[in-house]
């Protein structure tokens, strides 16, 4: 007998979602940065648990951080966590322990229990509060009267052994969705842009984070085995392009070379990276550009 289910992961931008999610799987199937925003699709990372045949089958879905939204993509963003939230078997809510619980905290909390699902709360990064900050934090988020409440870490591992028996508990009996080795289904396309796009974001100032997007417009196997990437870093303004590409072009060779390591070696062969800068004046609110980009 198999269980198995959907887990949506959400919470406020920036909570260490996808740090989870990539350690709940032991690999990296969602990028991470410092900076909000991050996550810009839903990302399913696949957790089967094996003793010898398959008994449980966690797909972990890495959602947007739910915020005020400020554009057309931003509206997209918050409509995923919602259609994630209404497919989903459990909820898992994730808090930050360094921060006060705030209005965006609330906000996650109410449409997880609008949702009709468990909800489990899992308290993030005890490994840098103190704890009267964990304290705190779980008697006031006692008053949601959810599932279960868990201390974690996902930067050290800590607590997670706890955490996955209580998603386990509560998987409805199911099929396996995925092979039990799979651990993400992300076409390799997505997987091309987000690794382009990690390397820029703790490198770049202010708001040119959230206006710089990576379009993969080609991926072709040579016959020498190299595979051939064309991709484009989109920006919305001319004075961004220069940003990107760094002085002397320095900044797009170096983020260019290390994605292109980074993809040898999850695709096994050698890389052939394109890499170009392309404007596209305000395509944050332009449909068909978030279209012909693969946001959902």
């Amino acid at each position: 007998m198999i269980h198995s289910g959907f887990v949506s992961v959400v919470g406020r931008p920036n909570v260490g979602k996808s740090s989870l999610v990539n350690e709940l799987v032991g690999s990296k199937v969602a990028i991470t940065s410092s900076r909000p925003q991050t996550t810009r699709n839903t990302i399913r990372g696949v957790m089967t648990i094996t003793p010898e045949e398959p008994t449980h089958q966690v797909v972990l879905v890495d959602t947007p951080g739910l915020h005020k939204p400020k554009t057309a993509l931003g509206e997209r963003l918050n409509g995923l966590v919602q259609g994630s939230l209404a497919e989903s078997d459990v909820v898992l809510f994730l808090l930050d322990a360094t921060q006060p619980i705030g209005p965006g905290d609330r906000l996650v909390a109410e449409r997880s229990a609008a949702s009709g699902s468990p909800v489990l709360v899992a308290v993030n990064k005890v490994d840098i509060a103190d704890q009267r900050q964990v304290g705190e934090m779980l008697a006031e988020a006692s008053d949601w009267d959810f599932s279960a409440y868990v201390p974690v870490s996902a930067k050290e591992g800590t607590g997670l052994g706890d955490l996955t028996e209580e998603l386990k508990g509560r998987l409805p009996e199911g099929p396996l969705y995925f092979p039990a080795e799979m651990v993400t289904d992300q076409p390799d396309a997505f997987l091309i842009r987000e690794i382009i796009r990690e390397k820029y974001l703790d490198r770049l100032r202010d708001e040119l984070p959230h206006s710089l997007a990576v379009d993969v417009r080609d991926i072709d196997e040579r016959a020498n085995g190299t595979l051939y990437v064309d991709a484009a870093l989109v920006v919305e303004r001319d004075s961004q392009k220069g940003i990107v590409i760094g002085r002397k072009g320095e900044l797009l060779r170096t983020c260019g070379a290390e994605a292109r390591k980074e993809l040898e070696v999850r695709f096994g062969t050698s890389v052939y990276l394109d890499l170009r800068v392309s404007v596209e004046k305000n395509w944050q609110d332009k449909p068909l550009i978030l279209d012909r980009m693969g946001f959902e």
